[in-house]
């Protein structure tokens, strides 16, 4: 499993994430060995948000429940925990007291004295980014969380929150697949009035300004076509791609899961890939790609087999 340094912080990260918003069904047997196949594979960062599960912090809760950490297996993980969506609207809040609210409800849930990074989950177009500042400062001070980020924000949003905030916006959670992927492609066809790729849905080059400013970019549904509409892998839709993704697993002797991962490890970004699943077998195939080093002749292949314009 390759790690690194996660600018702005001293926490050795891998770049393949288990995420766990599916889990608060799973039993306690179920949920340990899903964790464990990913601490087998290199994963020791976890990544959940208080609004995962039927109710407020289940999914949290049922971690905790199912793993009983001890402190010193507690310290062995990075937890990264989400707040600022309220689930009955459903509407943002990233007022003061909604944040202080969430994660103290967080803290109780996971069974721990502090998380390791906080994201804020999605854009408030209501921020007050005063009232961040404030609440990122108390919690910071009381040593309840130890690092800032935000997920699925644009480069003048993640500006906003820093004219206030004095923390390091460490990461950014944005939706990245093969398939999925106006982030990077829409750079390639910069310009291009007559095709659709051009058009900017981000804010302006959010993967650049992430690399700028040392914000790593946590890829979710890395594995999904679109918003939740299915994986691509093995899809009838993506024929192309899967013959692709097939090649290249054999020439690289791993799952095509791992080639889907590796085709986001292989950004010069240093992403990290969030998996999604429930499945042991598929969360080891898929940390798999982690390392393997894709050429940019086959980087660019799955690109246009996805259906992306190379002008």
């Amino acid at each position: 499993m390759k790690t690194f340094t996660l600018p702005g912080t001293e926490i050795a990260a891998p770049n393949v994430v288990l995420g766990l918003m599916r889990i608060s069904d799973k039993t306690d047997d179920e949920i340990r060995e899903l964790v464990r196949a990913a601490r087998d594979a290199g994963i020791d960062f976890v990544d959940h948000a208080d609004i995962y599960g039927r109710e407020l912090h289940e999914c949290e809760r049922r971690f905790a429940e199912a793993m009983r950490l001890s402190p010193s297996e507690r310290a062995e993980l990075t937890i990264q925990t989400k707040a600022g969506i309220v689930r009955n609207g459903p509407y943002f809040d990233f007022s003061y007291e909604h944040l202080i609210e969430a994660v103290e409800g967080s803290l109780a849930a996971l069974g721990t004295d502090y998380i390791d990074i906080l994201l804020l989950h999605r854009p408030d177009a209501l921020v007050e980014p005063e009232e961040v500042a404030r609440a990122f400062d108390e919690l910071e001070a009381a040593g309840k969380v130890r690092a800032f980020g935000v997920s699925n924000h644009t480069p003048r949003q993640i500006d906003l929150l820093r004219k206030h905030v004095r923390q390091p916006i460490v990461a950014n959670q944005l939706q990245l697949s093969i398939t999925h992927a106006p982030i990077i492609t829409q750079g390639v066809a910069a310009n291009m009035a007559a095709e659709g790729q051009s058009a900017t849905l981000d804010g302006g080059g959010i993967v650049d300004y992430c690399r700028l400013h040392d914000i790593t970019v946590q890829a979710w549904s890395p594995f999904q076509a679109g918003f939740f509409t299915g994986v691509f892998l093995d899809s009838p839709e993506y024929l192309e791609l899967n013959a692709v993704i097939d090649r290249l697993a054999g020439a690289y002797d791993v799952p095509p899961i791992a080639i889907a991962t590796a085709w986001i490890t292989r950004h010069p970004a240093k992403m990290q890939v969030v998996l999604g699943t429930t499945s042991p077998e598929r969360v080891t195939a898929a940390a798999q790609g982690s390392e393997i080093p894709l050429t940019r002749a086959e980087w660019y292949e799955l690109f246009r087999a996805a259906g992306h314009l190379v002008p």
